[in-house]
Parts: structure tokens; C-alpha cells; sequence
């Protein structure tokens, strides 16, 4: 038998609940781990660390502020912001001692600037040993987001030349933007970092949908990805109701 380890995404699972509460949530579902979108950025620190000691959880990383531009680090006129904004996560990943964080390119229009964004993720590396990670998002999702293309992404990590400079592999996106998600995942695979699912098309519970995560889940461990499987879906209905997918690839 199968034991994936499974992350839950706090930026989508419980989304009515208090952040603090959706952690508490997390642990009594059975989750492995947790992950953030830049909701510790605003939350209170000592109650943050309280719940994560009480719970036992680890977090498995963090975003840096999204805004309403999901992130600046790629807009030429931001970049300044966008330091701070790498700081502030910096220091509350420290914290909590989270594993990770999420450098955000941000929705660029006009003003997307590979240069800004090269500065701002070689500042990341430069003020932490964190790891650091990069998405491509898809065009559906997100049509003037700076990254949609994970060749683009291998690009920049072979241009920076960073070991801890790796790529969030969120399955959904890489799907919509390219098809043929195994295969990207294959030819990508040693610069990947964490790993993200999401049925597709409708990006809800893993267990429908086109992608089949009882063969993916056991094919991305057959290749050597040893880490959490993050879970950021929108649930069709309440998120207890719908976790039987895990004991359902656990047992595959």
C-alpha cells in the first residue's frame, strides 16, 4: 500500500473559516502538513505558533503578499515593494519555520520586466536559506500573470543557477497551460520542488476529472519526487465530505 503524504492549501480548503481555525481543521482531517497562501503575513504571530505547536503541523511554505496583483516581483514599476514583500515573508517563514516560500510574478500587463523579476528572486536566495519557489499559472486562470510556462520557468532557474531556486509543480495549471501534465512533470522533474493537485478541468477534489491521480500520484514517487502532495482545490461541497479521494489513493 501506497502512503502519500497530502498538504492542505489554507488559501483554498475552509476558505469560511478563520485562518487559525482552518489549521485546527487541517490536523483533526488528518492532513500531513500545511501550506500557506500569505495568510501568516497577517495573522497574529504567537497565535499562529501556538496552533502550529498545538497541532503538531508543519508548514510546508508560504506566498509572499498577493494583492490584487498576485504578487509584484515582475512588475518593473513595483520592484522596491516587491523586496519588502520578500522580506516580510522571509522573516515570518522563519517564525514558524516554514520549509519554503513563494515568489509571486505577479499579473504584469505592460510592465513585466524579466530583469526585476531575476533581481527580486536573487534577493530572496541571497537574504535566507529558505528554498524558493516559482509557478507557472495558466492563462485560463490567469491571462496576464507574468509566468504561464514552465519551460519559461526551467529558463529561469538555469539562469539564476540556484539549488534552492525550484519550481512549484501545481498539476492543474500545468495541464491547462501545456496538456500532457506527466510528461512535463518527467522532463521537469529535477528542478521541481512541491507538487500541487487539483482535479482538471474544474480544479475541484482530485479523484474526477481527466487527470487519473491514482497512476500519477504512484508515478511521481517511482521517479524520485519524495516530498507532500499540496492540496489546492476548490471542494464541490464541504471539505470532509469530499476527502474519501485520499483513502482512496491511499489504498491504490
Amino acid at each position: 500500500m501506497n502512503h502519500y503524504r497530502f498538504s492542505a492549501n489554507t488559501g483554498f480548503l475552509w476558505k469560511g473559516l478563520p485562518f487559525i481555525d482552518r489549521i485546527r481543521r487541517a490536523a483533526a482531517c488528518g492532513f500531513d502538513a500545511v501550506e500557506f497562501h500569505d495568510e501568516a503575513q497577517q495573522a497574529d504571530t504567537l497565535a499562529l505558533s501556538d496552533v502550529l505547536t498545538e497541532t503538531g503541523l508543519r508548514v510546508l511554505g508560504l506566498n509572499v503578499r498577493m494583492g490584487e496583483t498576485a504578487g509584484c516581483a515582475a512588475i518593473a514599476s513595483r520592484e522596491k515593494e516587491a523586496l519588502k514583500d520578500i522580506d516580510i515573508a522571509i522573516e515570518t517563514a522563519q517564525r514558524i519555520g516554514a520549509g519554503s516560500i513563494h515568489v509571486l510574478a505577479g499579473h504584469t500587463g505592460d510592465e513585466g520586466n524579466s530583469s526585476s523579476y531575476l533581481r527580486a528572486l536573487r534577493h530572496a536566495l541571497n537574504a535566507s536559506d529558505i528554498t524558493i519557489l516559482i509557478e507557472p499559472i495558466c492563462r485560463a486562470a490567469m491571462p496576464d500573470y507574468f509566468l504561464h510556462d514552465i519551460d519559461q520557468a526551467a529558463e529561469i532557474l538555469d539562469e539564476i543557477d540556484n539549488p534552492r531556486l525550484r519550481i512549484l509543480f501545481d498539476c492543474y495549471h500545468i495541464e491547462a497551460e501545456h496538456g500532457a501534465m506527466m510528461e512535463q512533470f518527467h522532463k521537469h522533474k529535477s528542478r521541481i520542488g512541491h507538487i500541487q493537485i487539483a482535479s482538471f478541468p474544474e480544479r475541484a477534489e482530485p479523484n474526477q476529472g481527466s487527470i487519473d491521480y491514482g497512476i500519477a500520484l504512484r508515478e511521481f514517487l517511482a521517479a524520485g519526487y519524495g516530498g507532500f502532495f499540496g492540496c489546492e482545490y476548490n471542494p464541490k461541497k464541504a471539505v470532509e465530505v469530499g476527502l474519501s479521494w485520499r483513502d482512496q489513493f491511499q489504498l491504490s
